[in-house]
């Protein structure tokens, strides 16, 4: 006789709930070890203090990025994150990925210079491959900042129609031409967006996905 589907028991509901709050629990344990970490927890903090700084002041203090980039090559050289790589090299290879990464964008007159050195401190962190990840993620960020940031400011059709100068000043003469043209967009500014934020929550938001193993490696 075929019977229908059954209720889960009390008692199975229970192991559901166990096996969830032991999941939950074990998450938490490896954030709070990439929180905690001589590594990450000073990125974290080096971040946090850099977003600040750009939403007040519109600056990223040198002696931030230049200090924690010292701080990460010096660290790494000590303790490398896989024992047969050299140290500095790791770090010094991330921070050319995480500088040339966002150097086009600085050229292009989109960001700061101030942005393209943090991102290279955070490429002195992390190494070149997972410097490509975290840029990636940086750049969702990015995006979505762009458009929450534009819409509250009532800036959006000026955003777009700075995106379109940009378009036309930089890549379409240099996919035709060879050469970059010169970008202005007197009085249509959009107000400037504090990037720090955005490059702050892309690499926090893709460490804390790779620790949980999201992202294929965990930093612990």
């Amino acid at each position: 006789m075929h019977k229908g589907p059954q209720r889960p028991s009390a008692h199975g509901a229970e192991h559901h709930e166990e096996n969830m709050n032991n999941e939950f629990g074990a998450a938490l344990d490896l954030l709070a070890m990439l929180m905690l970490s001589p590594c990450t927890g000073v990125l974290f903090a080096l971040l946090i203090a850099a977003a600040v700084s750009d939403s007040k002041s519109g600056r990223i203090p040198n002696w931030l990025v230049f200090g924690g980039a010292l701080y990460a090559v010096v660290y790494n050289g000590f303790f490398p994150l896989y024992p047969a790589d050299i140290g500095i090299l790791f770090a010094l290879g991330g921070l050319a990925v995480g500088l040339t990464a966002f150097l086009p964008a600085y050229v292009f007159r989109i960001i700061g210079a101030g942005d393209v050195k943090l991102v290279a401190m955070v490429g002195a962190f992390l190494g070149p491959w997972s410097t490509v990840g975290a840029v990636l993620s940086m750049l969702i960020a990015v995006g979505v900042l762009a458009v929450g940031y534009a819409l509250c400011a009532g800036r959006l059709g000026r955003m777009l129609q700075n995106l379109a100068i940009i378009f036309r000043g930089t890549v379409l003469p240099l996919s035709t031409t060879g050469t970059v043209g010169t970008v202005t967009a007197d009085g249509l500014s959009a107000g400037r967006m504090p990037y720090g934020v955005a490059i702050a929550v892309g690499t926090i938001g893709y460490l804390m996905f790779s620790q949980l193993g999201l992202m294929g490696r965990t930093w612990s």
